[in-house]
């Protein structure tokens, strides 16, 4: 499996992590904990928020920083940001959980949680049983699979226990025809399309509406990275995406609501 350099970061420094939290917490006792969460949680509830057809479905994210833009936002305080989302219009809030590249945390995403009823997604770099629970134990309702830090073996898994154990939904990323056939032969039917090349760092919606085309019918899409404006948004509908992740221009503005809101308005018309 290919990788690059940046996922090789941080994936290395997410495993230091992980190892830690096991020496903290059990597997088992987390396994509860999840299944608990999920129990009072209702199913497959961010792809239910972007299926209807009367709305533009915005995935709204919390994001401090990034390795590419550095700071984004410098006091980040979730609970509001999150309330001001919900207040928008927002379908659906993104919650970076990674620690040390974005300096999100599971603790940004159980605040979100005790704030809003919207579906909350985990953004972050997973690829062990562990992270899923922990995602669910802290009560998101659906989680960020990517295709390009992941083998096969490991998609399916993975996707299999968000999906048809606990009732979550598993965003299935991919940037690439390649990596957009191996989440459909892992079952994916949520497939966000990231147009940010994880290599280079340069941001196209053509990466969007190249792989529109490809994917199969039924397939609910979602793109992420590099959507600014109304325009761009109109456009990704035209070509069949159902939801859209938008992030740093919410982030970078004054007012993230009323930011959010114009940028719905005007993303009506086709």
């Amino acid at each position: 499996m290919q990788t690059t350099n940046f996922l090789d970061r941080i994936i290395a420094d997410k495993r230091r992590r992980l190892a830690r939290a096991r020496g903290e917490k059990s597997l088992e006792l987390l396994r509860d904990e999840a299944r608990r969460a999920r129990s009072l949680a209702p199913a497959h509830a961010l792809r239910a928020a972007l299926e209807g057809k009367e709305r533009v479905h915005i995935i709204a994210e919390i994001k401090r920083a990034s390795p590419s833009k550095g700071t984004v936002r410098e006091t980040v305080v979730p609970s509001e940001l999150a309330r001001a989302y919900a207040g928008g219009g927002a379908a659906a809030i993104s919650i970076l959980t990674e620690e040390d590249h974005f300096r999100g945390s599971l603790a940004d995403l159980s605040e979100v949680r005790q704030m809003v009823a919207l579906p909350l997604l985990r953004k972050d770099f997973i690829f062990d049983e562990y992270q899923v629970h922990e995602a669910a134990a802290a009560g998101a309702d659906a989680l960020l699979l990517i295709v390009a830090a992941l083998d096969a073996d490991a998609l399916l898994r993975l996707r299999r226990l968000a999906e048809e154990d606990l009732r979550m939904d598993a965003l299935v990323e991919v940037h690439t025809s390649e990596e957009l056939h191996r989440a459909v032969d892992a079952g994916a039917t949520l497939v966000g399309v990231n147009n940010r090349n994880l290599q280079t760092f340069d941001v196209s919606l053509e990466t969007s509406l190249q792989l529109a085309s490809q994917a199969p019918t039924g397939t609910l899409l979602v793109s992420e990275s590099g959507i600014s404006t109304a325009a761009d948004i109109r456009r990704l509908r035209s070509h069949g995406y159902k939801g859209f992740l938008v992030g740093e221009t919410l982030m970078r503005s004054e007012d993230p609501a009323e930011a959010l809101s114009a940028l719905i308005q005007e993303s009506k018309a086709l």
